[in-house]
């Protein structure tokens, strides 16, 4: 599970990239009741999602020109220099090479070997989220790719991940489960699925998609249509996981939102 003791490799942040800031801002404010704190001009316009007072994500304007609306992923590096390097070495690419952001720390943006786009943050005065695995914020992190082994050991190269596989209630597969290094599986924070396993991501093509925990599920997807955004995959039951449905944002941000089945007892 998500927590805020971020350890390498381990997701410490996400931020969203809209052609409309002021237009997301009002759909995730009136939607997850989040607050916004826009950035100065120092962060060049970079401003932050928060709730209850926690940082829950970023937010910038990316025009259409320069990347589709999405959310991003954050793993957590001890060296974004060196976990570069270990990306373009075990295959993927480096649009984005490492900085340094203010006093706060140092971010990198990658595409895995598959194609989907990833950051590292290696935190200094930021640690990352305020809040994940509560009501508002990220709980869990999927990625949709092309060839789930291929993936797996290109982030085992590159954050140190370990996998195990979880059977689908019924039969029928096992679920790929990635968590940090040593953690064992009580600190899985995500899986990785076949991108043609899914319909509706597919089209999107291979993508990091962020999971928010959520009180009621149908009801969060009726209100994500009533704010102008769109439901992709009905709210679906999947037993000792709970209730989830796929959804974007108005401007076409692709999200999940999630009311997580209780914790087993002991």
């Amino acid at each position: 599970m998500l927590t805020t003791r971020f350890v390498d490799g381990a997701p410490n942040w996400m931020d969203l990239g809209t052609p409309d800031l002021d237009g997301a801002t009002a759909f995730y404010t009136a939607l997850l009741g989040w607050g916004y704190e826009a950035g100065g001009p120092e962060t060049g316009g970079y401003g932050m999602f928060t709730l209850d007072g926690k940082s829950v994500g970023g937010a910038m304007t990316v025009t259409e020109e320069q990347a589709k609306p999405s959310w991003s992923v954050y793993f957590r590096t001890a060296d974004a220099d060196a976990t570069a390097q270990l990306v373009e070495k075990s295959g993927g690419t480096v649009p984005f090479a490492p900085m340094d952001v203010l006093e706060f720390g140092r971010m990198g943006g990658f595409t895995d070997r598959g194609g989907a786009y990833f950051g590292v943050w290696q935190p200094k005065q930021l640690a990352g989220l305020g809040a994940v695995g509560e009501r508002g914020s990220l709980c869990w992190a999927e990625l949709y790719t092309p060839d789930v082994p291929a993936a797996a050991a290109f982030y085992g190269a590159v954050l140190g991940w370990e996998t195990s596989q979880m059977p689908y209630p019924g039969g029928g597969g096992a679920y790929t489960m990635v968590r940090t290094a040593g953690g064992g599986d009580e600190t899985a924070f995500g899986g990785l699925v076949p991108l043609d396993a899914v319909p509706v991501r597919a089209v999107v093509g291979p993508h990091w998609l962020p999971y928010i925990e959520v009180d009621d599920c149908d009801a969060t997807a009726a209100e994500v249509e009533r704010l102008g955004g769109k439901l992709t995959l009905e709210p679906l039951e999947m037993e000792g996981v709970g209730r989830f449905a796929n959804v974007t944002d108005p401007y076409g941000a692709p999200f999940a939102v999630i009311k997580s089945a209780p914790a087993p007892a002991g």
